[in-house]
């Protein structure tokens, strides 16, 4: 089996890092970078709108530099872990990617994206894996932890009033069978 780890941009070296640090010496590892297509779509599209169809389309310049930009940054995650590891580049949306490239693996590290404590520490793409993936995820900090609000402390429950709550019988009216109408329930 294998430890995925995702890379990118910004969170790379802390995902290799954690792998680094947790991953057997004899596990497989593979690095993931995924180039959002939906962003050389939008790049694509305001070029044509911008300056109209007559001009040199810029899609070979912007896959080629994506193309560039991925394998630098997975080289320097491969030199990083400093092992060898398989090298995955993926186009597509990455969030349906990384989780389809899940699928088999031991473990899939992925780092937060945020630098604040909280539900917005998970970008969009980053919420969908963790919900979504079909393998266990480390989700660790790109960086020192940050201090956020204090967890809510839970004591105990408010006594209940009478009459209210789940154990609750309303027997002021005798017994009564709630399980039909008419002659089921001798009303009839």
């Amino acid at each position: 089996m294998t430890v995925l780890v995702w890379i990118t941009d910004d969170t790379w070296a802390a995902c290799v890092d954690a792998a680094r640090a947790l991953a057997p010496a004899d596990q497989e590892v593979t690095l993931l970078h995924v180039t959002d297509s939906a962003a050389l779509e939008a790049a694509r599209g305001a070029f044509t709108g911008l300056l109209g169809r007559a001009g040199r389309d810029p899609a070979a310049q912007l896959d080629a530099m994506a193309e560039s930009a991925a394998t630098e940054l997975l080289d320097a995650a491969a030199a990083r872990l400093g092992r060898k590891a398989d090298r995955v580049r993926l186009r597509g949306r990455p969030e349906h990617q990384v989780t389809e490239a899940a699928r088999g693996a031991t473990l899939l590290v992925v780092a937060r994206q945020g630098a604040e404590a909280g539900p917005k520490s998970l970008g969009k793409a980053a919420r969908f894996v963790v919900d979504h993936a079909p393998c266990p995820v480390l989700l660790i900090w790109p960086g020192p932890v940050p201090e956020g609000p204090a967890a809510p402390r839970h004591g105990p429950h408010p006594p209940r009033r009478p009459g209210h709550g789940p154990d609750h019988r309303d027997d002021r009216h005798g017994p009564q069978d709630h399980r039909g109408s008419g002659a089921d329930n001798g009303t009839a």
